[in-house]
């Protein structure tokens, strides 16, 4: 039970809170302690997704050989024949004539039952009710050499085969309502017939009606007279779509005769160039983040610490407007990563990747650096080593020779020895190494303290503070005790006062 100033009339509650305020300053020290290795974590994990995000995006950019490799494609008649590079290497020229397109073979089968079927028939009425099924087979040869064979059953309906056709076979076949008949189409183009046998084949009217052949795509390209089942294919890397005949002089003969040749009039020129924009543009993006990206760094090197400005206690917090919280803790919050020695490190070898060689010829004497894409570092003392870049002499190099601007760039070679690997390879393994070494320290979200080091002082933080408000606590009561009994005694002698003042009044 405490008791306050009952007796003496003192503001014990005061007194005690007051006297407190001198064993707490040890705690409340800890506790700035504590808060300011919170702010710490959160800056280095902020660092680390940062890393995390820079790493992921030059993989995905500058160190992907198809980016270097994009190429502008003319085409001197794009309704008649199509070209898109796709990974092509090289430059390609020439011209190209169409004789024959390619196309599907197609079967219309005949109409089924007397007068055909409505579309809800179609998913309903079931093959044996069109008549005897015997063994349940449905063989399909489709043009590319594809057989499929069918399993169907006294369950299965015209719609319920019609999926399994899909599904299963080189063909799409769909039911006309209108014909009241099933038509097929080849999955793939080319020579060839679609044949259909079978116990179901009569039912569903596919062992006559209708069959039209496929034939494939006849041209002549640089010269070179030849076929494709396809209207669209590849030939070193450029993707080629025939669209119309341009010259549909050329006899086509089939079983080896020999087709008349005579040269092509109509033919589609064609030309291929580096599509130099888009491979700058890459570049130029890769020089501004990690020039953004140092910039961030450096900034938090040197960002001052204000040892005057310690994290406020709950209690100081009371006696401040929310602005004077926000602006004290702006430069409390300042400084946790002045001078690491991580970051500074990671910087340092940045700046030495980027003014490194990379071999990217035969001979090791063959090599190339950014100075020679015209990328420099700055030599003004407050750019921290950033880079700058003369785009014609990067647009230049980058029409000059793409592939050697790969490899200087983007190419990984060899994991064991980082040199011969591309700039940004290394570039990017030095972020990654430098995360291993952040996360050691500050750990990442859902780690236990345990895990890494800032954790375990944290938990050790967390342990004296819980001791110290056990002492605390005992230190309070104790004086409260103190004064409680001080209050009584003064109770008793004012009692034992009044008593004898009773006495001796009573006496007269």
């Amino acid at each position: 039970m405490r008791i306050s100033g009952l007796a003496t009339g003192m503001d014990t509650e005061s007194i005690i809170r007051d006297m407190m305020k001198a064993h707490r300053i040890p705690l409340d020290k800890i506790t700035q302690k504590k808060q300011y290795l919170e702010w710490q974590l959160d800056d280095y994990r902020s660092i680390n997704r940062n890393l995390l995000a820079q790493s992921d995006k030059l993989f995905d950019t500058v160190q992907k050989q198809g980016n270097y490799l994009q190429k502008t494609v003319t085409v001197s008649n794009t309704d008649a024949v199509n070209i898109r590079s796709l990974n092509a290497t090289s430059d390609f020229s020439g011209t190209i004539a169409v004789h024959q397109l390619a196309t599907q073979a197609t079967l219309q089968g005949d109409k089924i039952g007397e007068g055909g079927l409505t579309s809800p028939e179609v998913d309903a009425k079931k093959l044996t009710e069109l008549g005897e099924l015997g063994e349940g087979k449905l063989i399909i040869k489709a043009p590319g050499n594809k057989t499929a064979e069918i399993e169907i059953t006294s369950e299965d309906t015209i719609g319920s085969v019609l999926q399994k056709i899909n599904k299963q076979s080189g063909v799409t076949a769909f039911y006309d309502a209108h014909t009241g008949k099933i038509a097929m189409t080849a999955k793939d183009g080319g020579e060839g017939e679609i044949e259909v046998e079978g116990n179901g084949a009569a039912l569903l009217g596919l062992t006559t009606g209708n069959s039209q052949k496929g034939q494939n795509a006849i041209f002549t390209f640089n010269g070179l007279q030849t076929e494709r089942p396809s209207n669209t294919f590849q030939i070193n890397g450029f993707e080629i779509n025939l669209k119309q005949v341009t010259d549909p002089t050329v006899k086509i003969t089939e079983n080896g005769v020999e087709k008349d040749s005579f040269p092509t009039t109509n033919a589609v020129t064609f030309s291929s160039a580096p599509n130099t924009d888009k491979i700058v543009d890459s570049v130029v993006q890769f020089v501004n983040d990690y020039n953004k990206m140092i910039e961030e760094l450096n900034a938090k090197l040197r960002e001052p610490k204000y040892r005057n400005f310690q994290p406020l206690s709950d209690e100081q917090k009371k006696e401040m407007k929310e602005k004077e919280i926000e602006l004290w803790e702006e430069k409390a919050k300042s400084g946790t990563l002045r001078n690491d020695s991580t970051i500074s490190s990671m910087l340092s070898q940045m700046r030495t990747i980027m003014s490194s060689s990379v071999q990217v010829g035969e001979t090791e004497n063959d090599k190339m650096s950014l100075r020679d894409l015209g990328i420099t570092a700055s030599t003004s003392y407050t750019e921290n080593g950033k880079l700058l870049i003369d785009e014609d002499k990067l647009r230049e190099a980058i029409a000059a020779d793409p592939d050697s601007v790969y490899k200087l760039i983007g190419r990984s070679v060899d994991d064991n020895d980082q040199k011969k690997n591309g700039i940004a390879v290394q570039y990017r393994k030095v972020l990654l190494d430098a995360q291993k070494d952040i996360r050691s320290k500050a750990g990442r979200a859902g780690d236990t303290n345990d895990a890494f080091s800032l954790g375990r002082t944290l938990k050790d933080m967390n342990t004296q503070i819980d001791r110290f408000q056990d002492r605390l606590k005992m230190t309070e009561d104790r004086y409260w005790r103190q004064f409680t009994a001080m209050e009584r005694a003064i109770q008793r002698a004012n009692a034992q006062s009044a008593q004898l003042m009773s006495s001796f009044g009573g006496g007269m």
